[in-house]
């Protein structure tokens, strides 16, 4: 199947659920915050295996790929305590990396549908970044690595969850934005549809590709049509 295929629009009025990535979507991968989180999962590493530098990156990215996450790797094959690792992966200094951002607060809440985040983080720092974006009211919900029962993008069960989390039933329906082809695939072969944000390398992993999200409205000024059209009567 591809994603010329499933990436059919009907109609934009279609759309009622948009699903948004966090780390290097809602803010721009060019800041270092997830490749700073990257530097804390070797150090959390570090202190379970006695093992150089190199092999500790090396089981990292074979248990990302393998499992979609390193936290997924590290419970099948160690066991290790989940809020732990998730505490001190995510304990940084946000401030230093991030800023209140009032366009993408008026973009977000200009957008007529539900608003989802949608993140193999947890919780607690989906949270903490939203809160100093300056966006922590403009979404219906949090779908976090718990919610989906650590299945984690970019494995189905993940967008599953999400999709019944959020009440819906065709995923037709639904938008969904991230910085990853690796993720946005999935989503593109079940039948939502995509939206590649950042620097774009596999043509057929997602429906459209913007460098920025705050290039959405100009991307897919559909998304705007029913609420315009309510104002208007």
């Amino acid at each position: 199947m591809t994603a010329e295929t499933t990436c059919t629009i009907i109609s934009p009025m279609t759309f009622t659920t948009i699903f948004f990535d966090l780390d290097d979507t809602l803010y721009s991968a060019s800041l270092g915050l997830w490749e700073a989180i990257r530097i804390r999962m070797n150090d959390y590493m570090r202190k379970l295996f006695d093992l150089p530098d190199e092999a500790l990156t090396a089981m990292r990215q074979h248990y990302f790929m393998t499992y979609g996450t390193t936290l997924r790797g590290l419970q099948m094959n160690h066991q290790v305590d989940t809020e732990e690792f998730l505490r001190y992966v995510h304990d940084l200094p946000l401030n230093d990396y991030l800023k209140p951002d009032p366009q993408l607060r008026s973009l977000l809440l200009s957008l007529p549908q539900k608003r989802y985040i949608f993140t193999n983080s947890d919780v607690n720092h989906a949270r903490r970044v939203m809160n100093v974006l300056g966006v922590s009211d403009c979404f219906e919900g949090i779908i976090d690595i718990h919610s989906i029962e650590f299945y984690s993008k970019p494995n189905i069960e993940a967008y599953q969850h999400a999709l019944r989390i959020a009440g819906e039933s065709e995923p037709g329906r639904c938008v969904y934005l991230d910085d990853s082809e690796r993720n946005l695939l999935p989503a593109t072969r079940l039948g939502i549809y995509t939206v590649l944000v950042g620097e774009a390398q596999d043509e057929e992993a997602s429906c459209l590709h913007i460098p920025s999200i705050l290039d959405l409205p100009q991307a897919m000024p559909g998304l705007w049509n029913h609420r315009q059209k309510a104002e208007a009567i």
